[in-house]
C-alpha cells in the first residue's frame, strides 16, 4: 500500500473535529465528519439533499485526486447516500470540501456536528488523449448497450 502527503487547513467550524482517518489499517476510505456548529443540526426529509461543511480546504498533489463516496452504513441502514457519487475533488481545488447528503427513504434523518457522513478515497488520476480514428476495432459486443448482455 502506498501513500501520498496531503496538505490540510482546518476551517474555524472544523476546529476540534478529526481530521479524516482510515478506522481500519485495510480501509481505502478515510471517513469525512460533519463540521456543523455546536449544538447544530441539519434534519432531511425524504428525497431532500443537503451540502454538509467538514471544515476542511486540503491542497493534493499534482496526479491525484479525492473521491467523495457515501459510507455504506448510512446508506444500508438510513438511507442516506452521496447525491454526485463519487463526488470528485481535483488538486487543484482549495476550497472546503462539501459532501452533499441525500436522504432516499421515507423518514427523517438527522445529521449533527461530528458525525461520520462520507468517505474519502485518494486516487491517482489518468487524463486521456483523444486520438481520432475512421473506425474503432471489431469486437464481440460491438455498439450492444444498455442490458445487451442479458441478466443471467
Amino acid at each position: 500500500m502506498s501513500t501520498v502527503s496531503i496538505n490540510v487547513t482546518v476551517l474555524e467550524h472544523g476546529q476540534g473535529l478529526p481530521l479524516p482517518k482510515y478506522e481500519t489499517a485495510q480501509s481505502a476510505g478515510m471517513d469525512l465528519y460533519a463540521a456543523l456548529g455546536e449544538g447544530e443540526a441539519v434534519t432531511l426529509g425524504a428525497l431532500e439533499r443537503a451540502m454538509i461543511p467538514t471544515g476542511l480546504a486540503m491542497a493534493l498533489p499534482a496526479g491525484y485526486e479525492a473521491q467523495v463516496r457515501p459510507r455504506s452504513g448510512l446508506a444500508a441502514k438510513n438511507g442516506v447516500s452521496v447525491l454526485n457519487t463519487p463526488g470528485t475533488i481535483d488538486a487543484d481545488y482549495r476550497g472546503e470540501v462539501k459532501v452533499i447528503l441525500v436522504n432516499l427513504s421515507n423518514e427523517p434523518f438527522t445529521i449533527e456536528r461530528g458525525m461520520r457522513v462520507a468517505q474519502m478515497i485518494i486516487a491517482p488520476v489518468t487524463q486521456g488523449d483523444w486520438v481520432e480514428v475512421e473506425s474503432l476495432d471489431e469486437t464481440a459486443r460491438g455498439a450492444g448497450g444498455f442490458g445487451s448482455t442479458g441478466v443471467k
